[in-house]
């Protein structure tokens, strides 16, 4: 009889082990960290993307020699800079006279051409309102940065109208000649091959473009290193710390990954109920609430359609809980959600099942009164409007 009694208890050992074996090979060591950490990786994917399409655009349109023109002098040669270099530069001009012409868009003046002397040729800067104050006869000096461009139709015109204007009128040329009888097509000769825009620099659209790309740089960086410090150190990932409303998050963690990794109580694909904790491992992300602070739990159906087929009908479980905890658990199928809310049901009678007006009610009023205010201001402002 010893002997029987003995072969039988080990026959119970084995089948305990074997029962347990599957669970320790489906349900790892530190999954929820694991888990907080792949889902941040792979929230890291976007934003790395970006990043490197923002440093190419950095290099490939003017944006680096916008932000850091290219300091010259009047011995730089402005078509040498522009083909080698830099198409943006700052520079210190002296004797400017006003042209006479202006660019408008939409019929409205936005630049004042004027022309002055540089290294024994004629250049024509345009100049914004703010710089020339709207068209003054001449400046002395100022120093502005500007983007070199090369002509266009409209400026050969500009160029063959201003030659005119100074064969028949002269201008202060003397720096490049005493010849006041030149001809249009002499004026031409002495006419830089590029000019300067200081428009194209200072305009309201560049200050905007400049704004949007540098306000993306730095929401992209900032989201790529957060995601990547949350991969890295789980314990300060959003999923960890929405639990220090219910006590010490690294505590509710750690005893969460032991629940967890002993024995859950019920596991489907991406939910587990352990002894008291739910927690979410899903493609959506990470979350995880103790079973004794949930206050009220539902379902809702969504019916995914491509025009006019229907594909299938998934399910999302919504969890309120205590402080204004709130959780969803979206692209479930029904009968997962059902298990989850019964077992949830059974484990906590205190939670609300269902969602309905009175449940909606009862809700509200556990949720420290807190949330009642902000509905009745929604209610209020939805009569007003």
């Amino acid at each position: 009889m010893p002997d029987i009694e003995e072969d039988l208890e080990i026959i119970d050992n084995l089948d305990v082990a074997a029962n347990e074996e599957p669970y320790k090979n489906v349900i790892p060591d530190n999954l929820i960290k694991k888990s907080i950490r792949k889902c941040y990786l792979k929230r890291t994917r976007l934003p790395a993307i970006l990043l490197i399409l923002l440093i190419v655009m950095w290099f490939i349109f003017p944006f680096s020699d916008i932000a850091f023109p290219l300091p010259i002098d009047d011995t730089d040669d402005l078509a040498t800079v522009y083909n080698e270099r830099s198409t943006c530069v700052s520079t210190t001009l002296n004797k400017l006279y006003f042209t006479g012409y202006t660019s408008s868009v939409f019929s409205r003046p936005n630049g004042y051409y004027y022309y002055t002397v540089r290294d024994g040729c004629i250049l024509i800067v345009l100049l914004s309102p703010s710089t020339c104050s709207e068209g003054l006869p001449n400046i002395e000096s100022v120093t502005i940065k500007a983007r070199i461009t090369k002509p266009s139709k409209s400026y050969d015109q500009l160029l063959f109208n201003l030659s005119s204007d100074l064969s028949q009128v002269g201008g202060d040329l003397s720096a490049i000649s005493s010849d006041l009888t030149l001809t249009t097509k002499g004026f031409l000769s002495l006419m830089e091959v590029v000019y300067l825009d200081e428009v194209a620099i200072n305009g309201i659209s560049t200050y905007i473009l400049m704004f949007l790309y540098i306000a993306c740089a730095i929401y992209t960086l900032i989201s790529f290193l957060t995601n990547l410090a949350y991969a890295i150190f789980p314990r300060i990932a959003p999923p960890v710390r929405r639990l220090s409303r219910f006590g010490n998050p690294i505590t509710l963690l750690d005893k969460a990954e032991h629940e967890l990794s002993t024995l859950p109580q019920l596991a489907t694909e991406d939910m587990y109920i352990t002894e008291n904790f739910f927690i979410e491992l899903s493609n959506e992300g990470v979350a995880l609430v103790p079973i004794n602070e949930i206050i009220w739990i539902y379902k809702h159906s969504t019916l995914h359609k491509f025009l006019w087929y229907d594909f299938v009908i998934s399910y999302t479980l919504h969890i309120h809980g205590n402080k204004h905890f709130y959780l969803r658990c979206p692209k479930n199928i029904k009968s997962d959600i059902d298990g989850i809310m019964d077992y949830l049901a059974e484990a906590n009678h205190n939670i609300l099942v269902g969602f309905n007006e009175e449940n909606r009610i009862k809700a509200q009023q556990l949720q420290n009164k807190g949330f009642i205010h902000f509905e009745g201001l929604f209610e209020l402002m939805k009569k007003h409007i």
